[in-house]
């Protein structure tokens, strides 16, 4: 592990303060998500015949109330209580229900929530970036894997890092993070660390580290832990020309007779 893997693996929860949280909701822009990004993920659920779903990067809880309301039996879970205590709030404010909603660490997830208990598992929000070691990234997937049920589906998501690092940045600001009045950047960018700095109108800021993951890169991960037959979507479209998308959707699935 590099100096600055090992400066931010363990960081990966300790980033999303209290006060970040109360923020974070003004960087997702709750109305545009609820209507584009609900009626996406469950149409890709229901057409795999997916019932129960366990978000496992939940963040204030966008994506884990819209597949509430959208009829999804969902267990919302994030690394971060302060994030976690958000998602309840929001999904009591737009009337969702929770199944069950914790604090799950990806490396242990099967333990936290069970072997084969699940339909499907999302785990969105350029999350997964969280974490800089390999065989961290390898463990976590693996726990993913096992806590699927057979023939499960796992839908993850990260930012369109190829373009970022072999182009610039660049970034409509329509997908996943689209509130509005919010400056977003990356204040460094190399092979080893996007790190993003975020203004809020009232001039508040804050800063996350993360690991710029290529898409063949989580592709050959997601393979490596026994998913199979990975498709690949790009701002929520197939087909796509990846330099002129924000974010990269990977779906895969655990074998039905794995």
């Amino acid at each position: 592990m590099t100096a600055v893997e090992n400066a931010n693996a363990g960081e990966q929860y300790e980033q999303y303060t209290p006060s970040f949280a109360e923020y974070w909701d003004d960087l997702v822009g709750w109305d545009d998500r609820l209507e584009r990004d609900g009626p996406f993920y469950g149409r890709l659920l229901n057409a795999h015949g997916a019932k129960d779903v366990a978000d496992v990067a939940c963040g204030t809880g966008v994506n884990a109330v819209a597949l509430a309301l959208g009829g999804f039996k969902v267990t919302a879970t994030d690394g971060s209580e302060n994030m976690l205590e958000k998602a309840r709030e929001n999904a009591k404010a737009r009337g969702a229900t929770f199944n069950k909603s914790c604090v799950a660490d990806w490396l242990t997830l099967d333990d936290t929530l069970g072997k084969e208990q699940y339909d499907a598992i999302v785990c969105l929000g350029n999350s997964f970036t969280h974490l800089f070691d390999h065989e961290q990234r390898r463990d976590a997937l693996h726990a993913m894997f096992r806590t699927l049920r057979p023939g499960g589906m796992l839908i993850i998501d990260h930012r369109n890092y190829d373009t970022m690092l072999d182009e610039g940045y660049s970034s409509k600001h329509a997908y996943n993070y689209c509130g509005d009045g919010v400056d977003v950047g990356p204040a460094q960018l190399h092979r080893g660390l996007a790190q993003f700095h975020y203004t809020f109108k009232d001039g508040s800021t804050f800063q996350l580290n993360m690991y710029p993951l290529r898409q063949n890169y989580v592709t050959h991960l997601l393979e490596d832990a026994g998913f199979v037959n990975v498709e690949r979507y790009g701002d929520m479209q197939r087909p796509f020309i990846l330099n002129q998308v924000d974010f990269i959707q990977q779906v895969a699935f655990r074998p039905p007779e794995a």
